[in-house]
């Protein structure tokens, strides 16, 4: 027997799916307000995911264009009541002695220092004492030399000394 022409099989398939697809719907009636719900939640998630993907390549490409702040605003603490001028640690003579400051270990206390953003950082801050704030910013000098964080860190110092 010769097969049937594949226009003809393939409409019978359909017309097979959409009678099984009929005799479900009484069921499926019964969950679609809640199908619905859910894909449009899905679609508004992928809208802010694309969104925010755009915002991260829009501050990419500008981040080029302006020069890092030295100092943000936001990083600083309630207690920051007048601003505290950094100063500078004065370069050791020996050079063997620099070079083991800057290959210095992360302090032990605080491990994870180095992928803290500064916020988490400044959350952190408020549990330390003096000695380990000097410590964490003697680090950074050495490591990174973030602006941001030192300037931070030397405000946190100034209160925490000022405090005792």
């Amino acid at each position: 027997m010769k097969p049937l022409p594949l226009g003809v099989r393939v409409a019978a398939g359909l017309a097979a799916t959409a009678l099984e697809q009929a005799r479900k719907l009484p069921q499926q009636l019964a969950g679609l307000p809640l199908t619905v719900v859910s894909e449009a939640m899905q679609l508004s998630m992928r809208v802010q995911q694309h969104v925010t993907e755009l915002a991260i390549k829009g501050d990419d490409v500008l981040s080029g264009l302006r020069p890092a702040e030295e100092e943000p605003e936001w990083a600083t603490f309630d207690e920051d009541e007048t601003p505290v001028t950094t100063s500078q640690e004065p370069l050791a003579d020996d050079p063997w002695e620099e070079e083991e400051r800057a290959i210095a270990e992360v302090p032990r206390f605080l491990p994870a220092y180095d992928d803290l953003s500064i916020a988490q950082l400044r959350a952190r801050l408020r549990n330390l004492g003096a000695a380990q704030l000097e410590e964490l910013l003697r680090y950074e000098k050495a490591h990174e030399a973030r602006p941001e964080f030192i300037g931070m860190l030397n405000r946190r110092i100034a209160t925490v000394k000022a405090q005792s």
